[in-house]
């Protein structure tokens, strides 16, 4: 029941802020199975995420705001990274992982804190002779934005890495970088973030289960995907409704605090 609920907030703030819920569900599962190694807990970390993403994914594209053709794209371009991702993290040892893991967390608790709005870097107006991309979603409103392809896929390639390597799914660097990089707006970054995540996180998880380092965290699995399920459609109910920006900061600072907390108490 406790995995569960862990998996309704993870599946709800992930959705919200199109993250695919990872890089809160990941530090929860090294402090509660601190004797596990880091590859289980990032197979059963990237498996939630591809529960989380799925769903999340259904509710934006009942909402039409997913750029599936961009998606795709990305989502090809994160495959190589994710398999490399899956199998370096099988040659780190505990401690070294946390150290990485929290020192990113800092780092992503800093990102969020200092700038939670992340629709001021957006520009849907550039003139740059890039791909360009016109969207209406369900409620009739028009996204129109151009970008760099090759920028995408270069992005989303490393993505694909981190992603596999920490299990936190991506999207915490995916719609930053979208937004502020390859001028989305910021509700189709996050959907699509998400659709991407969901293609990322299903090849990540299929190659833990090949490599059999999967079976040990099933029941894990089962319990906070129930959660998670639930919890990403009430966060793309939310997206409409709710300023993330003080969610976003609270979190920012939830997220330091663990991140310290692992760096610490690792040596």
């Amino acid at each position: 029941m406790l995995l569960t609920a862990i998996g309704l907030v993870v599946g709800a703030i992930g959705t919200l802020i199109g993250a695919g819920g990872g890089f809160i569900l990941m530090p929860i599962l090294l402090i509660m199975y601190p004797k596990e190694s880091p590859d289980i807990l990032t197979s059963i970390s990237l498996a939630v995420v591809f529960f989380n993403a799925s769903s999340g994914s259904f509710a934006y594209g009942r909402m039409k705001r997913i750029d599936y053709k961009s998606g795709l794209v990305f989502s090809l371009a994160t495959i190589p990274g994710a398999v490399l991702g899956v199998y370096t993290v099988s040659m780190i040892n505990r401690s070294v992982f946390n150290i990485i893991f929290g020192i990113l967390l800092l780092a992503v608790s800093i990102y969020l804190f200092i700038k939670p709005d992340l629709s001021k870097f957006a520009h849907p107006g550039s003139t740059q002779k890039h791909t360009r991309r016109t969207i209406t979603d369900s409620d009739g409103k028009t996204y129109e934005y151009t970008f760099n392809i090759w920028t995408g896929i270069i992005i989303s390639l490393f993505v694909g890495f981190i992603s596999s390597l920490l299990g936190i799914g991506g999207g915490i660097i995916h719609v930053p970088a979208m937004v502020g990089l390859l001028n989305f707006p910021v509700h189709v970054a996050t959907a699509t973030s998400h659709f991407v995540l969901a293609i990322m996180a299903l090849v990540g998880t299929v190659v833990h289960i090949i490599n059999g380092t999967f079976v040990s965290g099933m029941m894990i699995t089962i319990a906070v995907s129930i959660g998670v399920l639930i919890g990403a459609q009430v966060g793309a109910r939310l997206s409409n409704k709710i300023n993330g920006k003080w969610i976003i900061k609270a979190l920012a600072i939830a997220l330091g605090l663990v991140g310290l907390r692992m760096i610490i108490f690792s040596f």
